[in-house]
């Protein structure tokens, strides 16, 4: 029985499909992979930050995935921004380019059209994939099925960061950890999508967005908690029990009583000589400082996370977030890039060597990411330009307006003027047409006029430009012979002398003059004169 063909990654690795069903990367109870974590926030304060962060860049950043994860718990506004930024690229239907025209090409790519609009591709894979972005990198395991015909992924398993060691020399390379190699064990290729989105030039783990935020999220953490505290003080008005000199010492534990259950249950009752009296405390203005201060970082991390604030805080209006909005797709944009590179070299290429072998070409993922065209906008500028010379493709129009090329024999729209459907209008209409069409102010082109809709001047129009070729044939005769007759410019110019001082243009003036008087006594006509 032959062997089956050795694989060879785009790295020159060997691949060894006997174990590209084992699960490599698993947890284990109690060893150096466990997914059981202390918590760090609780008691972090600006010391232990700088810890946190000065350990993970140098190479030790356990402690710092600790934080990230606990940050996405616990920061409403984090959470939701960085959210947003995710579901802006696993929202969008991932297309496949093939790797060329042949049948071959086109097969390949079917293939991983089919593997792409599997459930688990968005939700599980690249759901997993844009954790990095907060982290610096993200891990995904592949576990391969070779149950059926082809090689296909039976799950996605997203994999601690903890669980990875970070290489000494390079900083980007990962190894497993594992309690017998201190320097961890090298990752099996084709087993392993690993997503670096570069956000900043330098070392992954220093441009995650869980670094960038890190500070505002414990300044905000401090501000809440001492705006907690305010507001129990002066959030609610201080009670003040008054008591009779005569009050016994009965009388007056009583009045504490009642007092302290006011703030509890918002009801007591009292003597009828007793008084409480609710005094409000001066200091709410500091209200407003701390509401202010937690405004103030929301709106950093969303400058962070976003690139932009107006979308996602209140108190901008919707042209402010108009304006601003092409710099969250151009983040979008590039996350969307950056992630179909690593689907593409870490889990479309094995899949399409493991089951048909290397390619030269081979077919790509992409994200398409486009901006909310403004259709009237767009409109309007086709409508103003194309009359003014301005050739513009329907092809390039139909995509940015997001309708599908129309299938063969399938009916389409046309607009009332252009005549029956499914006729091309021509590049220049007849005389015919030309007289029976109006200038149109709104639009710049023209509106046709049935028969019974032209009026007298129409008609007048209509036989001035039916006699034309007879007006101007005794004036353009002789001009025509005499160009053809004469043997230089100084003949030319004699000629047309004579021409001029003839009444070979009579008749054409006298033309002119009787259409003049009859548009001119149409006129009067018209204004009831």
């Amino acid at each position: 029985m032959a062997s089956p063909p050795r694989i060879i990654d785009q790295w020159g690795n060997p691949v060894s499909t006997r174990k590209l069903t084992e699960e490599i990367a698993a947890p284990t109870m109690g060893s150096v992979r466990s997914v059981w974590s202390e918590t760090i926030v609780a008691g972090l304060d600006p010391a232990g930050m700088a810890s946190i962060l000065n350990q993970a860049g140098r190479g030790w950043p356990d402690r710092f995935f600790t934080l990230a994860d606990e940050m996405e718990e616990r920061d409403l506004h984090y959470r939701s921004v960085l959210g947003t930024r995710k579901l802006a690229i696993t929202g969008v239907e991932p297309i496949v380019v093939a790797g060329g025209e042949d049948a071959q090409s086109q097969k390949i790519a079917q293939a991983v059209k089919e593997l792409v609009e599997q459930p688990e591709f968005a939700d599980d894979y690249t759901t997993d994939l844009l954790d990095g972005l907060g982290k610096g990198f993200s891990v995904v395991e592949t576990i391969w099925d070779r149950s059926g015909k082809e090689w296909s992924p039976a799950e996605y398993k997203w994999r601690d960061q903890r669980h990875f060691l970070i290489d000494e020399v390079d900083g980007r390379t990962l190894r497993l950890k594992h309690p017998d190699h201190y320097r961890g064990l090298d990752l099996p290729s084709y087993q392993f999508s690993i997503h670096r989105p570069k956000l900043k030039s330098g070392l992954p783990i220093r441009g995650g967005l869980a670094r960038l935020v890190a500070w505002a999220f414990l300044f905000k953490h401090y501000s809440l908690k001492d705006w907690m505290a305010f507001l129990e003080v002066y959030g609610m008005p201080m009670r003040v029990g008054k008591f009779g000199r005569g009050a016994s010492i009965d009388d007056r534990r009583i009045l504490l009583q009642a007092v302290r259950d006011i703030s509890t249950d918002a009801a007591a009752i009292i003597p009828k000589e007793m008084d409480i009296e609710f005094v409000e405390v001066a200091g709410s203005s500091g209200n407003n400082l701390f509401s202010s201060m937690t405004d103030y970082l929301d709106k950093q991390i969303s400058k962070g996370v976003l690139g932009q604030t107006m979308s996602t805080d209140d108190g901008s209006s919707r042209a402010q977030a108009e304006v601003h909005e092409n710099v969250r797709h151009d983040i979008a944009r590039a996350d969307a890039r950056q992630t179909c590179i690593t689907m593409n070299r870490d889990l479309i290429r094995p899949f399409v060597d493991l089951n048909y072998g290397p390619q030269g070409r081979y077919p790509v993922v992409v994200i398409p990411i486009t901006e909310n065209e403004d259709i009237k906008t767009l409109a309007d500028v086709i409508d103003r330009l194309v009359p003014l010379g301005l050739e513009v493709g329907a092809n390039g129009v139909r995509e940015r307006l997001g309708f599908e090329p129309p299938e063969k024999g399938e009916k389409l729209l046309h607009p009332a003027a252009a005549g029956a459907p499914g006729k091309e209008p021509s590049e220049k209409p007849d005389a015919a047409t030309a007289r029976q069409q109006t200038p149109c102010a709104h639009c710049g082109g023209y509106h046709a006029l049935a028969e019974d809709e032209r009026d007298e001047l129409d008609l007048l129009i209509e036989d001035a430009l039916n006699h034309w070729q007879m007006d101007l044939d005794p004036l353009l005769k002789p001009l025509r012979s005499l160009i053809e007759e004469a043997g230089n410019y100084d003949e030319l110019r004699e000629g047309l002398d004579t021409l001029m001082s003839g009444d070979a243009g009579s008749e054409l003036a006298k033309r002119l003059a009787e259409l003049t008087m009859k548009a001119r006594g149409l006129g009067d006509i018209g204004q009831g004169r």
